[in-house]
């Protein structure tokens, strides 16, 4: 195995890539703001077993970040409109 490579899929899923273009969309980013959605496992009692967290990191400004208390395969665009435009990033 080749230094630095981890054995799993090549790449982001399909679901994951299309969380990301939505994310781009409802916030109006542009090609160099990076955004970042990772699944974690969630430890806080009453938690759920999966959270996905939301990361936008724009070149200049300010990073913002949001958490769903929900896996990612189970977010919405909908999901994704009312966290992103209504709650303050965490």
């Amino acid at each position: 195995m080749p230094l630095g490579s981890r054995p799993g899929p090549a790449g982001p899923s399909p679901q994951l890539r299309e969380l990301k273009e939505t994310v781009r969309a409802l916030l109006g980013l542009d090609d160099d703001t990076a955004v970042m959605i990772r699944q974690l496992a969630c430890t806080e009692p009453g938690c759920p077993p999966l959270e996905t967290v939301v990361a936008v990191l724009p070149m200049d400004g300010e990073a913002r970040r949001w958490t769903l208390h929900r896996p990612a395969d189970q977010i919405t665009e909908d999901d994704l409109r009312t966290v992103l435009l209504t709650a303050q990033p965490n």
